[in-house]
C-alpha cells in the first residue's frame, strides 16, 4: 500500500491536537506580553527588551540545545518542556494577581519561554519522522496540517483573544496559556514511544553540536533549505520594520486597515499550507521549493510597487502562500533525508541560521529607508529573494532531492552507515 492512500497514523492526531491548542495560548501570549510590559512602561528600550530576549535562546543554546535533544528521549522532552512552561506562566500570573509583576520579569520570562520553545519545537522536529516512517508524502501531508493550525491558532485566533482576556485581568491571559502547555503536555505524553536513535560513541557536547552544523554545512540539499529562511528572514524582516510606515505614508492605510493587510497574508499562508502536498507531487520538491521562493520574491515587488491598498494586500496574501508552502515543504523535506540520530542538531542549526538572521535584516530596513525611501527596503528585500532562489535553485534541484531521498531510504548502503557524517553530496 503507497504512502498515498495510507492514514496518518493515530499518534499524529494527538500530536496535532497538542501543537494546536499550544498555538492558541502562544498568540494569546504574543498579544498579551507586549501589552503587559506597556502598562509598566513607556521606555522603548525596555519594551524592545522584553521582546529581544524571548529570541536569545535561539542564539545563545540553538546548536546546543539540537545536541541535547538527540541525547535524550523526544517524546519526555516535549511533555516536559510544556510542563515547565506552564509552571512558569502560572508563578507570572501569580506575580500579577500579588502586584509584582516587573520589566525585569516579564523579560525572564520571555527567556525562558523561548528556552522552553527551543526543546519543544526542536523534538517535535525530531519525532515527527520516526511516528511517520520518514515517508516523504505523509511528512508533507502531516506538516501542512501543522502548519496550517498553527498560523490558524497563533496568528487568528490567538492575538485577538491575548487582547480581550487581557481587559478581564493581568493574570487572565497568563494563566490561559498555562493551560495550554498543561493540556498539551498531559497529550503529549500519551504519544507512542519512538526507539532512540543508536548511541554515537560518547563525545563532548560541543563536538556533537559542531558535527551536527558541519553536517548541514557539507550537505548541498540541507544547505539550500537552511539559506531559505536564513536570506528570507533579512528580507521579510527588512521589510516588516517598515510596514507599518509604508502602509500609512505610501498606502493611507491607517490602524485597522493595516490589520487586514496582515490579515491578507496570514490567509494566503494557510493556501500555502494547504497546497503545498499538492505542488511538491505536480513539480517535484525541489522545483516547487524554487517556485515558492521566486513567488515570494516577486510579490514583495509587487508590493513595493502597489499603487493601492488591494493591491498591496493582494502582493501579502501571494508572498505568505509562498511562504505557506515553503514552511511544509523545506522541513518535510529534511526530515525525510536526516538521519534520526542528527535531527534535532540539524533542525536547531537551520532555525539558528534564521534566528541571527533576523536582527540584521530589521537594521538593513530601517537603515535603508532613512538613508534613501521608505520603498526601497522592499526593493531591496526582493532583490534577496530572487537572488537566493537563483543560487539555491540547483542546490535543491529535483535530481539533488531525488538522489538525498534515495540515501536515505531504509534498504540504502548510506541511510545505515556510521560514516554518513561525512558522506560526499548527492550527484
Amino acid at each position: 500500500m503507497t504512502s498515498e492512500i495510507r492514514k496518518l497514523p493515530s499518534g499524529f492526531g494527538r500530536l496535532w491536537t497538542a501543537q494546536t491548542i499550544s498555538s492558541l495560548g502562544d498568540g494569546v501570549t504574543q498579544a498579551a506580553l507586549p501589552l503587559l510590559a506597556l502598562a509598566l512602561t513607556r521606555d522603548p528600550m525596555a519594551l524592545a527588551a522584553v521582546t529581544a530576549t524571548g529570541t536569545l535562546p535561539w542564539l545563545i543554546f540553538g546548536v546546543l540545545g539540537g545536541a541535547l535533544v538527540d541525547r535524550w528521549d523526544r517524546r519526555r522532552t516535549m511533555w516536559v518542556a510544556d510542563t515547565a512552561r506552564a509552571a512558569l506562566l502560572a508563578t507570572a500570573a501569580a506575580a500579577a494577581v500579588l502586584g509584582v509583576l516587573s520589566i525585569p520579569l516579564l523579560a525572564a520570562l520571555a527567556f525562558l519561554l523561548g528556552l522552553g520553545g527551543l526543546f519543544f519545537d526542536t523534538a517535535a522536529t525530531a519525532y515527527l519522522p520516526d511516528l511517520l516512517r520518514r515517508d516523504p508524502v505523509l511528512l508533507e501531508r502531516a506538516n501542512s496540517r501543522l502548519r496550517g493550525a498553527q498560523t490558524a491558532m497563533s496568528g487568528f485566533a490567538g492575538p485577538p483573544a491575548g487582547s480581550a482576556l487581557l481587559a478581564l485581568g493581568r493574570a487572565v491571559p497568563l494563566l490561559t496559556d498555562a493551560v495550554s502547555f498543561l493540556l498539551s503536555a498531559l497529550l503529549v505524553r500519551t504519544l507512542p514511544a519512538m526507539p532512540r536513535p543508536e548511541p554515537e560513541i560518547r563525545e563532548s557536547l560541543l563536538r556533537q553540536a559542531r558535527a551536527g552544523a558541519t553536517y548541514v554545512f557539507r550537505d548541498r540539499v540541507l544547505l539550500g533549505l537552511a539559506l531559505r529562511p536564513a536570506v528570507g528572514n533579512v528580507a521579510f524582516l527588512a521589510v516588516e520594520t517598515v510596514l507599518a510606515l509604508f502602509a500609512h505614508d505610501r498606502l493611507g492605510i491607517d490602524g485597522y486597515g493595516f490589520g487586514l493587510l496582515l490579515t491578507a497574508e496570514a490567509t494566503g499562508g494557510l493556501l500555502g499550507a494547504a497546497i503545498a502536498s499538492h505542488l511538491g507531487r505536480r513539480l517535484g520538491t525541489g522545483t516547487a521549493l524554487t517556485c515558492t521562493a521566486a513567488v515570494e520574491g516577486l510579490a514583495i515587488l509587487g508590493l513595493a510597487a502597489a499603487p493601492n491598498p488591494y493591491a498591496a494586500g493582494l502582493a501579502l496574501a501571494v508572498c505568505g502562500a509562498g511562504m505557506g508552502a515553503t514552511m511544509v515543504l523545506g522541513p518535510s523535506l529534511r526530515q525525510a533525508i536526516v538521519p534520526a540520530h542528527l535531527m534535532g542538531r540539524v533542525a536547531s542549526t537551520s532555525r539558528m541560521l534564521a534566528m541571527c538572521a533576523a536582527p540584521a535584516g530589521a537594521f538593513l530596513g530601517g537603515w535603508l529607508a532613512t538613508a534613501y525611501d521608505i520603498r526601497t527596503p522592499l526593493y531591496a528585500a526582493a532583490v534577496l529573494l530572487l537572488t537566493m532562489t537563483a543560487v539555491t535553485a540547483s542546490m535543491t534541484s529535483n535530481r539533488r532531492v531525488e538522489a538525498a531521498l534515495r540515501a536515505a531510504a531504509p534498504d540504502h548502503p548510506a541511510a545505515t552507515s556510521p560514516t554518513r557524517e561525512s558522506a560526499p553530496d548527492p550527484v
